[in-house]
């Protein structure tokens, strides 16, 4: 593993969203409902047990044990907090001891459109060296940036784009999503950052949703088959040696689940079963 991903790794949050690479699942029985239940709420629901092929590595669990056993609360409190990059500057990130940073659709360095690479790599080494910063007994953390490549790094003039999830679905190709999270990880990376908002997994129920556009399909097997082979391209295969290299960047499935199944396609509302 690379230096880069080498510090990522010491974050717990690092080390959750990277189980996420190479899943397999295999289907396991619900336990036996209750006698007294009605007829209708005993019916038995398999649900998946997911297997990660990305093992736990001893010496790094240690390590996070360590920090966590050395970190203030002020410093727990602060990994947990997530601003956008509008509204945070590397002193906001040393003296608050801030643990990730988000740039969403059309946010840019200096609210810039047209920002450079270099304006994207200064960025984030200014963020990453106030992270580092062990000044008055910090402990140091790499701080981690997110962003919402959800289909190419649309933040990012000159990137690469690709059509949105309701058009690659009626491709019926799950391995083409595969080269489109090689490519988009890869210009990610580019720009200094090193993790992906992305793939979204919503399965669109009701076409009145006003994001069916960021659905593959209604059909959740399609769904799961094309999120599988985008979080391997994004991320690498866990479990070999192409796993979170420099080229590839940490992956996120989103959003709630049911998202995309809301009651007659209001965005963010009830799901029912």
């Amino acid at each position: 593993m690379n230096n880069k991903f080498a510090l990522r790794a010491l974050l717990p949050g690092a080390l959750l969203l990277s189980l996420l690479a190479g899943c397999d699942s295999k289907k396991t029985e619900a336990p036996p409902a209750s006698t007294d239940a009605p007829a209708a709420q005993a019916s038995k629901v398999d649900w998946p047990a997911v297997k990660s092929a990305v093992k736990k590595d001893p010496a790094v669990e240690a390590r996070i044990e360590d920090l966590l056993s050395r970190m203030t609360l002020e410093e727990k409190i602060g990994q947990l907090v997530q601003p956008e990059i509008k509204f945070l500057t590397p002193e906001d990130v040393k003296q608050y001891h801030v643990g990730s940073v988000l740039n969403g659709g059309g946010s840019t360095p200096g609210s810039n459109k047209y920002a450079t690479m270099e304006d994207w790599v200064k960025l984030a080494d200014s963020y990453y060296n106030a992270s580092v910063d062990k000044s008055n007994g910090r402990i140091g953390i790499p701080i981690m940036w997110g962003t919402d490549a959800v289909h190419g790094l649309g933040n990012v003039i000159g990137a690469t784009l690709f059509p949105h999830n309701i058009a690659l679905g009626a491709t019926n190709n799950p391995d083409l999503l595969k080269e489109i999270g090689r490519v988009t990880a890869i210009e990610i990376a580019v720009t200094g950052l090193d993790w992906d908002f992305s793939p979204t997994v919503a399965v669109a129920r009701d076409d009145r949703w006003g994001r069916t556009y960021e659905s593959w399909s209604e059909d959740p097997k399609i769904v799961g088959d094309f999120a599988g082979k985008m979080v391997e391209g994004l991320q690498g295969e866990g479990g070999t040696d192409n796993f979170l290299t420099n080229n590839h960047v940490i992956a996120t499935a989103k959003h709630f689940i049911g998202d995309g199944g809301t009651l007659n396609g209001v965005d963010r509302g009830p799901t029912q079963g």
